[in-house]
C-alpha cells in the first residue's frame, strides 16, 4: 500500500500526460501530491523533511509551469530537487561533519560508521548524477522525451536502491542470538 502511495502522483502524471498534455499532467501531479502528503500526514501525524521539500517544489514549479504556460519549470523541478539533496548531504557531511542519512535512518538500521559514511557519499553522487541527467534531458530533448525518461528512468533509483541493499545487508546486525 505504501509503495502505491509513493508512486501514485507520478503514475497519475504519466496518465494525464498521455491522454492530455503537460499542463493537465502538471495540475494532476500537484493535486495528487497534496492528497498524497495529506494521507501521509494522517497516517504518521507528520511529514518528513523530504516530503515537505518535495511538496513545496512541486507546488512552486507546477504553479510556475501553469501560470507562465511554460513546461520548462516542471521539467527542471527534479534537477533542482536532486541538486539540493546532493548539496545538502555534501555540506552537512564535509563542512558540518554531520551524516544526515545516519541521523534519519540510524534508529532503523544499526550500521558501522564507515558504512554510513560510504552510503552518504553514494547518495551524494547519486543525487548529483540524477540532477545532471535530468537537466540534460530537460535541456536538450522534447517534453515527450523527458516524460518518457521520467517513466523509464525509474531504473536508476531502483538499481541504486538494490545496490545499496546488497551493500548494506552484510553489515546489518542480526537480532538472533548466536547458537
Amino acid at each position: 500500500m505504501k509503495l502505491l502511495l509513493d508512486f501514485l502522483p507520478i503514475l497519475l502524471f504519466f496518465g494525464a500526460f498521455k491522454f492530455y498534455d503537460i499542463y493537465v499532467a502538471t495540475g494532476v501531479l500537484m493535486a495528487a501530491t497534496v492528497v498524497q502528503m495529506t494521507i501521509i500526514w494522517f497516517i504518521d501525524r507528520k511529514l518528513q523533511p523530504m516530503h515537505k521539500v518535495t511538496l513545496v517544489l512541486i507546488l512552486l514549479f507546477g504553479s510556475l509551469t501553469l501560470a507562465l504556460h511554460d513546461d520548462r519549470f516542471i521539467k527542471w523541478k527534479p534537477t533542482v530537487l536532486y541538486a539540493a539533496m546532493g548539496i545538502a548531504l555534501a555540506v552537512a557531511y564535509w563542512a558540518l561533519k554531520k551524516n544526515f542519512l545516519k541521523m534519519l535512518l540510524g534508529s532503523q538500521m544499526a550500521l558501522p560508521d564507515r558504512v554510513w559514511a560510504r552510503l552518504n557519499v553514494a547518495w551524494i553522487g547519486y543525487c548529483l548524477f540524477m540532477s545532471a541527467v535530468n537537466g540534460w534531458v530537460a535541456a536538450f530533448y522534447s517534453t515527450e522525451a523527458w516524460v518518457n525518461f521520467k517513466l523509464w528512468g525509474y531504473v536508476f533509483p531502483i538499481a541504486f536502491l538494490i545496490a545499496q541493499g546488497i551493500y548494506v545487508a552484510p553489515h546489518l546486525k542480526s537480532d538472533e542470538p548466536n547458537a
